[in-house]
């Protein structure tokens, strides 16, 4: 009986320890003891590695409260998108393994994550309600922007060296012109300046916000890039671990292991190359150097998102406004221009350069360009240019204003048109008569609530928003245009105004309306001659610049509550400035 019993008990420990281990290896209870140790070891070298990179870039649509940068040639973008980050991009030098061929050049990828927060919405903007975004977060790797650094560790001797070598990258500019020469999107064209950092680097794929929109299935939303090389002084093409992949005169640009999707490295690009998205959207490459020539008006840009006129909250900056003279292809024209976003500042980035682009398309017809010319008057360039470019812009709940200043010259005078939607407005002055060059599209406007009223929709009294948005006529915000018949935008063509080249009393002033919320024209003509009286004589220095900043702090000394841009023109005989001219 007792032996019986002994084997029971022998038996019931055996289990037990049999059951024991089982446990051990299915629980692993170990485990949470390497976690603690692991959670309470830190490397030496992870106490200077920050989890979240601390100048990430922020989002397009939220504020920047760095100073404007704009290049003589093209574009003066005041959305945070657009503007030169502090930091270089992404700019990393290291040993690769295996060595690069010789046409590549060295660099790394850094990724950049970007959140999509909403911004608060206040009193006095475009768009009331609050804007909701439904954007995914995105993440995105970019080819470093590689800035060229002066601090050269010569001797005092080599000072000279330092200064030549300065100023001789500042003289060797480029000009880009991309054009889609076969697949579904055949004809469509871009241009940049390797002076516009601003729109560096520039992209090509399916999906918006690319700089060049393939519409091929087989090209990836983001497939490709080329950027400027400030070190080598050469266009670079980059591409973005694309599905279907990258060639360049029949060569692939892909990263050695494709099947891993990695990013390229950077391949320098030649006048007259041929870059292929995938197997059918070829694109035409074109490169040429700039030179300088004479524009005989002076010009100046200022722009602010007045952030802090809100007790400190951070207010986007949705204005876009940019500049071209002359127009690609003509000698004759140059546009001026000024997009107020709202819901975002995407719609104004993509009206400012779509806008640009047709009126260049519409006048390198000579037919066109003749009828401009003879007749003095270009209301259907104008007219045409705003219709397709609202056709092409693909923005259903962000929208903008669009104010547009056309100028032409022939041997003895300028001729000046305007055309607008919005509230973004543009004034002249031409020997002491004030013309007033637009039209407010706001809902409280006497013509809109006409125009409204005549289409059989009239507005209730006291009804000052349509759908949320104080603004009748805007490109965009298709969604809204569906939903409500009243929203339009159908542009307002000023008349033609004839300025004698040699006027010492001509100006014109854009502005958004963040500037005319607190000055009114009357007060804006005098305030430029106030400044133009301390800046006499005019031609020593840049007097229009002078006269942009000094009207834009008169706008924050009078606390105005939103974004803020100014472009203005002076006529004056001696206000001449160098400025740089695109050659496509």
């Amino acid at each position: 009986m007792a032996i019986i019993l002994d084997s029971i008990i022998g038996l019931a420990i055996l289990m037990l320890l049999i059951l024991a281990i089982i446990f051990l290896f299915v629980c692993k209870p170990w485990r949470f003891f390497f976690s603690f140790y692991r959670a309470h070891t830190i490397k030496v070298g992870d106490l200077e590695r920050p989890l979240v990179a601390e100048d990430l870039d922020l989002v397009p649509n939220q504020s920047n409260e760095l100073e404007r940068s704009y290049d003589l040639e093209g574009s003066c973008v005041q959305s945070e998108a657009y503007l030169n980050s502090p930091r270089t991009h992404g700019l990393v030098h290291k040993q690769r393994i295996p060595p690069a061929p010789p046409h590549l050049v060295e660099g790394s990828l850094v990724l950049d994550v970007i959140t999509d927060a909403s911004e608060d919405v206040f009193v006095g903007q475009t768009l009331k309600r609050p804007f909701m975004s439904n954007h995914p977060i995105e993440e995105q790797t970019h080819i470093g922007k590689e800035e060229l650094s002066y601090e050269l560790k010569f001797d005092s001797d080599n000072d000279g060296f330092q200064e030549f070598v300065r100023q001789d990258i500042v003289d060797q500019r480029s000009s880009l012109t991309l054009e889609v020469i076969s697949g579904p999107s055949r004809g469509d064209r871009c241009c940049i300046s390797s002076t516009n950092t601003s729109r560096l680097p520039l992209t090509l794929g399916r999906v918006s916000p690319s700089d060049l929109l393939v519409k091929d299935s087989e090209v990836s939303g983001k497939h490709a890039l080329i950027n400027w090389n400030l070190n080598k002084l050469k266009w670079e093409l980059v591409d973005m671990g694309s599905l279907n992949g990258t060639l360049l005169n029949s060569q692939s640009a892909n990263h050695h292991d494709s099947g891993r999707r990695h990013w390229g490295d950077p391949i320098e690009l030649a006048n007259g190359d041929i870059i292929t998205l995938g197997t059918t959207s070829k694109i035409y490459v074109q490169i040429a150097s700039e030179t300088t020539s004479h524009a005989p008006f002076g010009l100046g840009i200022a722009s602010d998102p007045m952030a802090l006129r809100r007790g400190g909250k951070k207010l986007p900056m949705e204005d876009v406004c940019y500049y071209h003279w002359p127009l690609p292809g003509t000698d004759k024209f140059g546009l001026f221009g000024i997009c107020d976003g709202h819901g975002g500042a995407a719609a104004a980035k993509s009206a400012s350069k779509i806008l640009p682009e047709m009126v260049a398309s519409i006048l390198s017809d000579s037919l066109k360009r003749e009828k401009v010319l003879s007749q003095h008057d270009a209301s259907e360039v104008l007219r045409d240019a705003l219709s397709q470019t609202e056709a092409f812009m693909n923005h259903h709940y962000e929208g903008c204003t669009a104010t547009v200043l056309l100028l032409w010259d022939d041997s003895e005078n300028f001729y000046a048109q305007c055309a607008n939607v919005g509230d973004s407005a543009c004034v002249m002055n031409v020997d002491g008569k004030q013309i007033k060059m637009t039209e407010d599209h706001r809902v409280t406007s006497f013509s809109e609530r006409q125009r409204i009223k005549e289409i059989g929709e009239p507005l209730k009294d006291g009804e000052t928003r349509l759908s949320g948005l104080n603004l009748a006529r805007m490109l965009g915000d298709k969604y809204m245009k569906e939903q409500d018949s009243r929203f339009s935008s159908e542009p307002y063509i000023s008349q033609v105004v004839h300025i004698n080249k040699a006027s010492r009393r001509a100006f014109a002033l854009l502005a958004s309306d963040g500037f005319w919320d607190v000055i009114s024209p009357k007060k804006a003509i005098q305030l430029v001659f106030q400044m133009k009286e301390r800046c006499s004589p005019p031609g020593r220095e840049n007097s229009a610049e002078k006269i942009a900043n000094f009207l834009l702090s008169e706008a924050r000394t009078l606390r105005t509550k939103d974004n803020t841009s100014i472009i203005f023109l002076d006529f004056d005989s001696n206000s001449r400035k160098s400025f740089s001219k695109l050659h496509p």
